[in-house]
């Protein structure tokens, strides 16, 4: 079997129009993404994309897999949550307990530095860097 490649540098939308870079659509583009429901209190993934698994640590504290390895630990990472629409929780690393590496991280819904991580009906957390 042969495989195929298609080699372009700017990539349009079908009028022609609204052209971009393929390096920008590879370099700039999540390469992982995971929106959770923990409000049941068992986490579950509601969409994803690159997530081989979640695994729940304690309330609000969620380490998840990536089916595709990051080249190297440095990612960025970000994400923003609530139950309801005035109750907005930062989920962040938590590089204080766990260090991230390319297969995974550990996330945890925080209100502010020193409470408690508390499980959240809508946990959205994005990933940004190189895959291996």
């Amino acid at each position: 079997v042969m495989a195929s490649e298609l080699r372009v540098n700017t990539l349009k939308d079908a009028s022609g129009n609204n052209s971009i870079a393929t390096s920008f659509v590879a370099g700039g583009s999540a390469k992982a993404f995971t929106n959770i429901d923990g409000s049941s209190g068992t986490p579950t993934a509601q969409d994803s994309f690159n997530n081989g698994s979640i695994t729940d640590n304690a309330a609000g504290d969620y380490s998840l897999s990536f089916t595709s390895a990051f080249g190297n630990a440095n990612y960025t990472s970000m994400g923003m949550g609530g139950n309801t629409s005035n109750t907005l929780r930062v989920p962040c690393q938590n590089k204080s307990t766990h260090t991230p590496t390319t297969n995974a991280c550990r996330y945890q819904a925080i209100y502010s530095n020193g409470s408690a991580p508390v499980d959240l009906k809508y946990f959205g957390i994005g990933n940004l860097g190189d895959l291996a």
